[in-house]
């Protein structure tokens, strides 16, 4: 397959720095990174960073949290939570902000670094807040009154309440399933 990086980068970033994962892919991606930096099959530190686009991480009524079923969309006490939890998780980076795409203001939002530098600390730092971090997207959509969407009956119904609603053709409501 042939890499457009100019197309890509339009959309998401290059191949090499974007991944989406589920709920639970996230610390095992994150274990296998780092085991991959022990073993010296990768032979410096990965950094996995996430900035404002996660479920339980942005107060943004503009964009990700628009039309909160609760009408939450503007409450900052998630974003300042996901903050908190990062840290005390052990990430390497918190970040606490506004703006994020829809303007200075209009938004607030938690990013976080962490670092897979192989070491068993690292292991353990890795787990906690690669749980944590989107595990916050669930706990606030459970909070929020979206419990329907974490035991859907079928892969069907679950695709359909999780993407109902669309904003530039991306769906603006991020949502997890916990089998």
């Amino acid at each position: 397959m042939d890499y457009d990086g100019a197309r890509a980068y339009r959309l998401a970033g290059s191949a090499a720095r974007i991944c989406w994962l589920k709920y639970g892919e996230r610390s095992r991606a994150g274990l296998a990174f780092n085991q991959a930096v022990a073993d010296g099959r990768v032979s410096a530190p990965i950094v996995i960073g996430r900035d404002h686009l996660d479920a339980g991480s942005v107060a943004s009524p503009n964009r990700e949290t628009e039309g909160m079923i609760d009408g939450s969309d503007a409450i900052s006490d998630w974003p300042i939570l996901n903050a908190l939890v990062n840290a005390v998780g052990g990430a390497t980076w918190v970040s606490f902000h506004h703006g994020g795409g829809v303007g200075i203001g209009y938004s607030q939002h938690a990013g976080q670094v962490i670092v897979a530098d192989g070491t068993p600390e690292a292991a353990r730092r890795l787990q906690r807040v690669l749980t944590t971090d989107p595990g916050m997207g669930i706990a606030r959509h459970v909070d929020a009154g979206y419990l329907k969407l974490l035991r859907p009956r079928n892969a069907r119904e679950s695709k359909s309440r999780c993407s109902n609603r669309q904003h530039d053709g991306r769906t603006s409501l991020s949502c997890g399933y916990m089998p």
